[in-house]
């Protein structure tokens, strides 16, 4: 398909847009560690006449962009900075300088993205009315960022209206976007259910307490949480990703440990699925004749688009992609920490296509070979501006 064509300002920074991301990209950062980055924000801040403030909820930089058009809003556009713990394999010129970490969810685009707004937005500042706070979080991937961003006040002073995120999205061809109102993406929670047995010679079973016939059967009783437990109306996931347990094949272990995530998009849900895992876990473990300790960590709650927002942010994306172009957001079950701005302030979190099959951008998140399409970049800083100017025009 033809992308749309780009007004002038935004022409101009697209050099120093695909720059930055392939800068930010051969220098990745871990969340709550990403220094290079946020000094790298500040200064391009600084050098657009602006006053961030650094070391926000750890390594955070916010900025304030004030429109000269006369008061209105405040509205927060938000880029996550972090890195994750993956070994690159793509095979481009600006590959990971940094053995293990790697951008392999798309925080360098997100990032570069908002800097190039912020500077085409400086250029327009007499079309807005309101202000404009750029907040560029750190660790969304290890889920703390936001909450820490919030604690050290970057939806207060001035207040925040409104709150405003994108992310590029493997799932979607370039020139393309997806926006959904109400819940778009699960909370995103984690436990460890340790069982603890009576070791002893696996040839004396009954001189044991075995931990692991004791986990079997939480993993299979667990696994009834989401069928018989939750609704078929409502989406959840319950999934047990790690057994660690025993070191020979003639001794009864101590002690088995499970891992695994809880996905829901409802409150209730979330806490139910709790409740039953912990009841699970217990007593079953008690049936067997063990005892099992769970450890439960909530992470992000599920990110909730507020309706009207998320109507400002289909008719901006359809001014600058086509209507056409901009689809209905089917919910996800992965997480995303921008649901903490979301519980706070009513906004909307956004998807941008950034897939082009011919050019092999067709990795998903994650994966050590994910590329982002770089014609998407400008197109994301288009749909932020129009954004901007809609909200505060």
């Amino acid at each position: 398909m033809s992308l749309p064509t780009l007004p002038s300002d935004i022409a101009a920074v697209v050099e120093e847009l695909v720059a930055t991301r392939r800068d930010l990209h051969a220098h990745p950062e871990l969340g709550f560690a990403e220094t290079r980055t946020a000094a790298i924000v500040a200064g391009r801040l600084k050098s657009l006449g602006l006053e961030p403030r650094t070391g926000v909820g750890g390594t955070g930089v916010t900025a304030l962009l004030e429109g000269s058009a006369g008061r209105g809003p405040t509205i927060l556009l938000r880029a996550d900075m972090d890195a994750l713990p993956v070994t690159e394999s793509a095979d481009v010129p600006f590959r990971s300088q940094t053995p293990g970490v790697m951008h392999a969810c798309g925080h360098d685009a997100h990032t570069a993205i908002l800097l190039a707004a912020a500077d085409v937005l400086m250029g327009r500042r007499e079309r807005l009315k309101g202000r404009l706070k750029l907040c560029f979080q750190p660790a969304e991937e290890m889920v703390g960022g936001a909450e820490r961003m919030i604690a050290d006040g970057v939806l207060d002073d001035p207040p925040v209206d409104m709150a405003f995120g994108l992310h590029v999205w493997s799932g979607l061809d370039t020139g393309q976007a997806s926006v959904g109102a109400g819940p778009i993406m699960a909370s995103a929670d984690w436990f460890t259910i340790t069982v603890h047995g009576r070791g002893g010679h696996a040839a004396v079973p009954e001189a044991t307490v075995d931990p692991v016939l004791t986990a079997a059967h939480i993993i299979v009783a667990a696994q009834g949480i989401v069928s018989r437990n939750v609704s078929p109306t409502q989406p959840a996931v319950l999934s047990i990703t790690q057994v660690h347990g025993g070191e020979a094949p003639n001794v009864t272990p101590e002690t088995v440990v499970l891992g695994g995530t809880v996905r829901a998009f409802d409150p209730r849900v979330r806490a139910l699925m709790r409740r039953r895992l912990e009841e699970i876990a217990t007593h079953t473990a008690q049936a067997h004749g063990a005892r099992a300790e769970v450890e439960y960590r909530e992470g992000c709650p599920p990110a909730v688009n507020d309706a009207a927002a998320a109507a400002l942010v289909s008719e901006a994306c359809s001014s600058v992609l086509g209507a056409d172009q901009v689809s209905v957001w089917a919910p996800q079950t992965v997480g995303e920490d921008f649901a903490c701005f979301l519980e706070r302030v009513p906004g909307c979190f956004y998807f941008l296509g950034m897939r082009d099959e011919t050019a092999g951008s067709v990795w998903p998140h994650h994966h050590p070979r994910f590329t982002v399409d770089e014609r998407a970049l400008p197109l994301g800083v288009a749909t932020f501006v129009a954004l901007a100017e809609r909200v505060l025009g």
